[in-house]
């Protein structure tokens, strides 16, 4: 109703919906920073050390290359803060301001609220909190999984796992790993057969595999560490997580309890929400330009479908799309800003003469 409502509906729920969520959001992580007080400084120490070398392993984390971190980063922040997408324009577009300047200017707090606030404090949280390299029962996404043939030992092969996860090429001088192909004997929801499971950059234990309900026997095909077959398979154990289940995970640490997760619960359902109904007006004013104002309707209806079908379809391939489509929308963007930069020269110009003109002083 709120998407079919328009901008005005979607603007009256959304400036309470935002300010409601980055409150909540921040106390239960000043919580977990603050019961963690002395993992601050280290905190500090480990992003500052690792920001050009990467990350070394540590606990169950078998290492990330700078390479990779700096594609997570951006690819995570890109989706957070919107900038240089061209999309919150759409918004702000709609806004009654005395000069469009000064509707820059606020547009301008948002990723500095979203970026530099909001997500460096989860990044605090999660290093305090030590959750992030550590492993944990879950349920596994498929395509963050891999079957490796044998079975594989951080020991042992440790530098063979950093190559393999950050794309570089396995040396001769380390004992090497290969991708598991062939059939998985499974009894009683334990592999028999000689393979390793690794699931989000970690060497998974205690993996137990269901078929629904119960426990699964027989066997699976894998071909180069992929089950060909995962319909109605379910494959979970300890091992480390990402995303909100982690900093769930992380809020438990706090002066909440196990009470945190329900903030970050409460936090990601109306961060998702405002989300929602926010870019549903983007794409809204996209149709009515492309194909007219007739047309509006039935793409709010797809896009709320939309929604349902991004319930069940697994993280990991949704994430990789919204990196897809974040690209394709920046991309053309900062062609246009690049065109239009003495346009935006020139209106920075007159709002400083009107500021000037207002105060009767010089800035």
């Amino acid at each position: 109703l709120i998407i079919l409502g328009g901008i005005k509906r979607i603007a009256a729920v959304t400036e309470k919906l935002g300010p409601l969520m980055a409150i909540i959001y921040v106390i239960g992580a000043l919580s977990v920073i603050v019961m963690n007080y002395e993992n601050i400084i280290p905190s500090f120490i480990s992003i500052f050390a690792d920001v050009f070398t990467g990350s070394s392993a540590a606990g169950g984390f078998l290492g990330a290359s700078i390479a990779y971190a700096f594609n997570r980063g951006v690819n995570r922040g890109l989706f957070s803060n919107e900038a240089g997408q061209g999309s919150a324009p759409i918004a702000h577009a709609a806004a009654k301001a005395e000069h469009p300047v000064s509707e820059g200017m606020v547009a301008i707090l948002e990723p500095f609220i979203d970026t530099i606030i909001i997500c460096s404090i989860t990044g605090l949280t999660l290093l305090s909190s030590g959750v992030w390299n550590e492993k944990h029962q879950n349920d596994f996404s498929f395509s963050d999984m891999m079957i490796m043939v044998g079975e594989v030992n951080r020991d042992v092969h440790g530098t063979a796992l950093y190559e393999y996860f950050n794309g570089s090429e396995i040396g001769l001088d380390v004992v090497p790993i290969s991708e598991f192909t062939g059939t998985l004997l499974v009894e009683e929801g334990i592999i028999k057969s000689d393979a390793t499971v690794l699931h989000a950059r970690s060497i998974a234990e205690e993996v137990l595999i269901h078929k629904g309900d119960q426990l699964y026997s027989g066997s699976l095909e894998i071909k180069d560490g992929r089950l060909e077959d995962p319909k109605g398979m379910t494959f979970s154990g300890k091992s480390l997580v990402h995303s909100a289940p982690l900093t769930a995970i992380a809020f438990n640490k706090g002066l909440f309890g196990d009470y945190g997760q329900y903030i970050v619960a409460i936090g990601l359902l109306l961060f998702a929400f405002s989300t929602a109904i926010s870019w549903s007006y983007y794409g809204g004013r996209s149709v009515t330009y492309l194909f007219g104002v007739k047309y509006v309707n039935y793409y709010r209806i797809i896009y709320v479908i939309g929604f349902f079908l991004a319930a069940i379809i697994d993280t990991t391939i949704v994430w990789t799309f919204a990196g897809i489509a974040i690209a394709l929308m920046t991309l053309p963007n900062l062609l246009g800003i690049f065109l239009l930069r003495k346009d935006m020269k020139d209106s920075i110009a007159d709002y400083k003469n009107h500021v000037e003109s207002v105060f009767q002083t010089k800035i």
